[in-house]
């Protein structure tokens, strides 16, 4: 802070005040988000302590953070064992950016249209980090169903969205997240780059990934990218259930017609971004010839 009669200060101190209040702001910011980034789907209540010795920033620090974000119902404290939760204020902003996602709202409709083909649950995924997160979710009505919901976050290389899009990426970029750990989930799991990049091999030979128990036994799944213009994955359309209604051979069966709706919702985005590139369905043949 800076005490002193602001006549007799030199202008350059004042601008090294201000920018010293400025960079505390920012630090306090990012202080906060590293707060609520503590909270995952695994580990949805934490004590103040522990939080605190996540960031790495003393307790009372963390206990004004927490004062501030509990005011603005960014986290909530339980009242009885005294652990904190995100709030209900990030549940209205996520929902709010899932309305207002552009390619969650494209693909809405040719999801639905797989969805009534197969039956089995239905995911819309893009890659965060080194995970995918769900953008969307249509649920399987049948009696045993995989239970998934929108903002689930997985492991990338364990499951088929994430090797579908990562077969679309530079080997060089797939190899700095698998840097950061591949822990085994089942006896299918991937256990070392070399063979996820074998694995990758066939799902760049194929189009589509396969997801055989890798992350959960008795799961099973299948996926394709949505490619942008330039050929680069944006995203996932993955078809997952009990691997006994989901053996290989039904997954290979599955596999064409992911493969033609990741196309279809390709094709929309780009009509969407610019629909000059397309001539009218209802043109005259005549007028697309230039007669």
């Amino acid at each position: 802070m800076c005490y002193f009669p602001l006549k007799y200060v030199p202008i350059g101190v004042i601008v090294t005040c201000e920018v010293k209040t400025l960079s505390e702001s920012i630090r306090a910011v990012d202080r906060a988000l590293d707060v609520l980034l503590c909270f995952t789907r695994q580990v949805p209540e934490l004590y103040m302590t522990q939080i605190a010795e996540q960031i790495g920033v003393h307790k009372s620090t963390v206990h004004r953070l927490l004062g501030t974000l509990e005011k603005k119902r960014f986290v909530e404290r339980d009242p009885v064992t005294g652990a904190y939760r995100l709030g209900v204020r990030l549940l209205q902003m996520a929902y709010l950016t899932l309305e207002q996602n552009d390619l969650r709202r494209t693909a809405a409709p040719f999801l639905r249209r797989l969805w009534e083909q197969h039956k089995e649950t239905i995911h819309l995924a893009v890659l965060d980090d080194v995970d995918v997160v769900f953008l969307d979710v249509i649920e399987s009505q049948q009696r045993v169903k995989l239970a998934a919901a929108i903002g689930q976050r997985l492991p990338a290389f364990a499951t088929a969205s994430g090797k579908a899009i990562l077969a679309r990426m530079p080997d060089e970029s797939v190899r700095h997240i698998l840097k950061r750990g591949m822990p085994r989930y089942t006896q299918r799991t991937p256990d070392s780059p070399k063979a996820f990049f074998e694995d990758l091999g066939r799902v760049r030979e194929w189009g589509f990934a396969l997801d055989e128990q890798e992350l959960e036994e008795g799961i099973s799944a299948v996926a394709a990218p949505i490619l942008d213009p330039t050929g680069q994955p944006i995203a996932a359309v993955a078809i997952a259930g009990p691997a006994y209604r989901l053996a290989r051979e039904r997954l290979l069966e599955i596999g064409p017609s992911i493969l033609t709706t990741v196309r279809d919702i390709a094709q929309e985005i780009e009509m969407a971004a610019d629909p000059q590139i397309h001539p009218s369905e209802d043109a005259p043949a005549d007028a697309e010839a230039g007669m």
